[in-house]
């Protein structure tokens, strides 16, 4: 039987889900968003392969054990959501939500030799020191032991992987905090990608400014410095994000 707390993290991935579809993150019936069960160890919240994330709702959720066992829900989970998501759930016990897309922008800069998110505008400055990079791509991921070696390579604290040639992982330890970070993300790498495009010399946020933003966002978004009291900043863009699908007609996403 499910109880609160899995039914409004049901209801959040189906919405976050719903947003990524209205930001553009989303490909074809592919990716995948997976959240931990709040009271349940081992186990995560994955989509049925072959629904298309503008249709999931919350009660379609799987639920899945680190051994790529569906214990509840109708449909299977798709191979390679299983053989990267569920070691990373497993290894890095902080990363409760792991959001993987081939976004178009972030996806572009994988596919470069230098894929890194340089230190040029406000918010690439910010989520630069949450990178790390994966330069070896190997193929669809069809061993658990992809997700392993993607796993290691998000240490020190890293929040963000870009994967060569593939697309980004954001995690987070919360569905707020890593949706807020990949959507934040995406449009800097879309203001890095057209800045590219100018063809002029490129400027970078000096060091002594970059020290300064490391403190006021605490390494990260969720602080932020920006809503002292009460909810995060990511909570509060989150929330807003869900009023927005209601308004638009999605609000069956709770279903």
């Amino acid at each position: 039987m499910t109880d609160d707390l899995e039914w409004q993290a049901r209801v959040d991935l189906a919405a976050a889900h719903r947003m990524a579809v209205m930001h553009g993150l989303n490909e074809g019936i592919c990716n995948h968003f997976t959240l931990n069960v709040p009271g349940r160890p081992g186990h995560f919240l994955a989509i049925p392969y072959g629904l298309h994330w503008a249709e999931v709702k919350a009660s379609d959720f799987l639920v899945c054990d680190y051994e790529g066992r569906v214990v509840e829900g109708e449909g299977e989970i798709e191979l390679t959501a299983w053989c990267i998501h569920a070691p990373i759930h497993r290894l890095k016990p902080d990363a409760h939500c792991l959001l993987h897309t081939h976004m178009p922008f972030a996806t572009t800069l994988t596919m470069l030799q230098d894929q890194q998110l340089e230190p040029m505008g406000q918010m690439s400055a910010i989520l630069a020191p949450m990178i790390c990079y994966d330069e070896d791509y190997t193929g669809l991921a069809h061993d658990p032991a992809e997700g392993e070696r993607l796993a290691r390579i998000l240490a020190d604290g890293k929040t963000i992987l870009f994967m060569a040639s593939h697309g980004v992982m954001v995690t987070g330890r919360t569905l707020a905090d890593a949706y807020d970070r990949l959507y934040y993300l995406e449009r800097a790498c879309q203001t890095q990608v057209y800045a590219y495009m100018t063809g002029q010399k490129r400027r970078r946020v000096r060091q002594d400014v970059l020290a300064t933003l490391r403190q006021q966002v605490s390494f990260g978004l969720e602080g932020g410095g920006v809503a002292p009291k009460g909810d995060s900043p990511a909570q509060r863009h989150f929330d807003a994000l869900k009023r927005v699908l209601v308004r638009r007609g999605e609000g069956d996403f709770a279903g």
